[in-house]
C-alpha cells in the first residue's frame, strides 16, 4: 500500500510550510515514528514523523513552501527493511551529517549567469543597476521581477569581493517572519521606551543566603526570573492599561497575566508563554522558565506553548548587554528588557558605595499606554525588586520560597 504524507496543521491561521531539512533520503526505508523532516512555519520548526514503515519517496525539495494538507512524500508500507537495518544510532549519525552539511558554506560571489525578464529590466534600470550585480533565483539564474524588487543598489564604490569570500544561506520561513513582525511593529505602533535602574543588592543577598537550599528543595535554581516575573505581575495590577492590546476600536485588558519570556533556541529567537503567572510563586516560575528553556533550546516548543502572551519579558543581559531599547512582541503593548549587572558607584545617603546595579527598559505603545503609566509601571518594578522582602514575599521569605 502507498501512502501520502500530507503536511499536517501546525496551528490555526497557518497555511503553509517550508521543507527546512530532509532528514532522509529518497529510497531510504523508514520507520514509523521515525522523524523523516524538519518543516518551518511561520512561529516555529517542527519535526514531520513517519506515519508508517516503509520506503519513502520525496516529493517535495528543502527550501519549498508547501501548503498544509499538501503532500511531501510517499510511503511504501511494502517496502522491505533492508537487512542488518540502521540501528537508531546509525540513523541518528546520518542525520547529524545531513544537518552539517545543510550549513551555509563560505563561497566565491557569483553573479547571475542568465538574462532578466523583461520587467526586471525596467525596474533594474529605474534603479540605476544591471542584471550582471544581481544574484537570479529564476530558471539558468534568470533575473525575476522579484529579484529585481529586491535587489539594492551599492551606495558609492562597491565592495570588492576579489579573492575574498562571502556567504549566502537562505533565511528561514521562522527568521523572515519574525522579521517582518519587528518592522511591522516599527511602522504601526507609537513605540517610546523609558528606563530606569535597579539596585540588585537585596537580591543578591537572599540568593546568596537561600539559593542552595531551594534548589535541594525544589531542583530548580533561585533565578533572577522568577524576581523579574513576580514583580512585573504586581505592577501589572497596579497599571492594567500596560497588560492590555488595542483590538480594533477596543482597548482589551486581561484579568491575568500571561507572561512571554524571550530565550534563543537553535532557529532563533522563541517567545514561549509562563500561562496565568499570577497563580505562581518562586518555585512555580522557575521550574516553568526551566522547562520552556530546555524546551526551546532542543527545538520541541510547540506553537500552542508561544501563542497568547499578554507581556513580554527580554534579558538581553545574558549576552552581555548594557542597555537597549526592546521591541514589542505584537499584538502585546509593553515589553520589560533585562540587562547586565555591573557593579556601579551610587549615592547612598550622601555616600558613594559600589552597589550591583542593573538597568532596566520598558518599550510600550503610546496610543494606549500613557507616559505616566508607563513610568509608573516601570518605578513599580524597581520597587519590588529593591524590596523583595516586603513586596514580593510578605515578610515571609520561608513562606514564599516554600522551604
Amino acid at each position: 500500500m502507498i501512502l501520502e504524507m500530507r503536511v499536517p496543521s501546525p496551528g490555526e491561521s497557518i497555511t503553509e510550510v517550508e521543507i527546512a531539512t530532509w532528514l532522509v533520503e529518497d529510497g531510504d526505508y523508514v520507520e514509523k515514528d521515525q522523524a523523516i523532516a524538519e518543516v518551518d512555519s511561520d512561529k516555529a520548526t517542527l519535526e514531520l514523523p513517519a506515519e508508517v514503515s516503509g520506503t519513502i519517496t520525496l516529493k517535495a525539495e528543502e527550501g519549498d513552501a508547501v501548503a498544509v494538507g499538501a503532500v511531501v512524500c510517499l510511503i511504501d508500507t511494502s517496502g522491505t527493511k533492508p537487512e542488518g537495518g540502521a540501528t537508531s544510532e546509525a540513523v541518528a549519525e546520518v542525520q547529524e551529517v545531513k544537518a552539517e552539511v545543510a550549513k551555509p558554506t563560505v563561497t566565491e560571489t557569483t553573479y547571475a549567469t542568465g538574462t532578466a525578464s523583461p520587467a526586471a529590466k525596467k525596474i533594474l534600470a529605474e534603479k540605476g543597476m544591471t542584471a550582471s550585480k544581481v544574484s537570479g533565483t529564476g530558471k539558468d539564474g534568470r533575473v525575476t521581477k522579484e529579484d529585481a524588487v529586491k535587489a539594492v543598489p551599492s551606495m558609492g564604490v562597491e565592495i570588492n569581493t576579489e579573492d575574498r569570500g562571502t556567504s549566502r544561506s537562505k533565511m528561514s520561513m521562522l527568521r523572515r517572519k519574525v522579521a517582518e513582525r519587528l518592522v511591522e511593529v516599527k511602522n504601526t505602533t507609537a513605540m517610546l521606551t523609558t528606563f530606569n535602574e535597579v539596585d540588585m543588592s537585596p537580591i543578591f543577598s537572599l540568593r546568596k543566603e537561600y539559593k542552595e537550599i531551594f534548589r535541594e528543595k525544589h531542583g530548580v535554581g533561585l533565578g533572577f526570573m522568577s524576581f523579574f516575573t513576580l514583580a512585573v505581575v504586581r505592577a501589572l495590577k497596579m497599571y492594567p492599561a500596560v497588560n492590555s492590546m488595542i483590538d480594533g476600536k477596543e482597548m482589551l485588558s486581561y484579568d491575568f497575566c500571561d507572561i512571554s519570556i524571550a530565550v534563543s533556541g537553535p532557529k532563533g529567537l522563541m517567545v514561549p508563554v509562563i500561562r496565568n503567572a499570577e497563580k505562581l510563586s518562586f518555585r512555580g516560575v522557575e521550574a516553568d522558565v526551566k522547562r520552556l528553556a530546555i524546551r526551546a533550546r532542543d527545538g520541541q516548543i510547540t506553537i500552542d506553548e508561544m501563542a497568547g502572551g499578554t507581556f513580554t519579558i527580554t534579558n538581553g543581559g545574558v549576552f552581555g548587554s548594557m542597555l537597549s531599547t526592546p521591541i514589542i512582541n505584537p499584538p502585546q503593548s509593553a515589553i520589560l528588557g533585562m540587562h547586565n549587572i555591573v557593579e556601579r558607584p551610587v549615592a547612598i545617603d550622601g555616600k558613594v558605595e559600589i552597589r550591583p546595579i542593573m538597568y532596566v527598559a520598558l518599550s510600550y505603545d503610546h496610543r494606549i499606554i500613557d507616559g505616566k503609566e508607563s513610568v509608573g509601571f516601570l518605578v513599580a518594578v524597581k520597587e519590588a525588586l529593591e524590596n523583595p522582602i516586603e513586596l514580593l514575599m510578605n515578610n515571609e521569605i520561608k513562606k514564599a520560597l516554600e522551604l
